[in-house]
């Protein structure tokens, strides 16, 4: 899947759009950065509650292709200028962190499992 489909399979909007529409091959559900730092994929999707501007510099280090923020939590400014400058994609949604997981594990799953 593209990080452009994202919105439409998850059920989220997009409020960060200028990146890279690569492609996306996994994803990772954590609130703790230095966790993300140790265990989330190169060219996954973040899937969190935690909307600052550190959130994209983890993003960057691990080299992230959209970070997911759920509960309805509004990203502050700042997050959203890191996010254009890293070009990552930045989501918002009203769904739990356990929703948003589901469905990316649905869209990423092997077709044959």
């Amino acid at each position: 899947m593209r990080v452009s489909e994202l919105a439409s399979i998850i059920g989220c909007e997009c409020v960060q759009e200028e990146y890279a529409d690569g492609s996306v091959d996994s994803g990772y559900t954590s609130d703790l950065l230095s966790d993300v730092m140790a265990n989330a994929a190169s060219g996954g999707v973040l899937v969190t509650i935690q909307a600052h501007r550190n959130t994209i510099a983890v993003a960057s280090l691990v080299g992230l292709a959209a970070v997911v923020i759920c509960n309805d939590r509004l990203p502050p400014e700042d997050m959203l200028e890191a996010a254009r400058a890293e070009r990552i994609a930045v989501f918002r949604t009203g769904l739990s962190q356990f929703e948003v997981s589901g469905r990316l594990w649905i869209a990423l799953r092997p077709r044959d499992a």
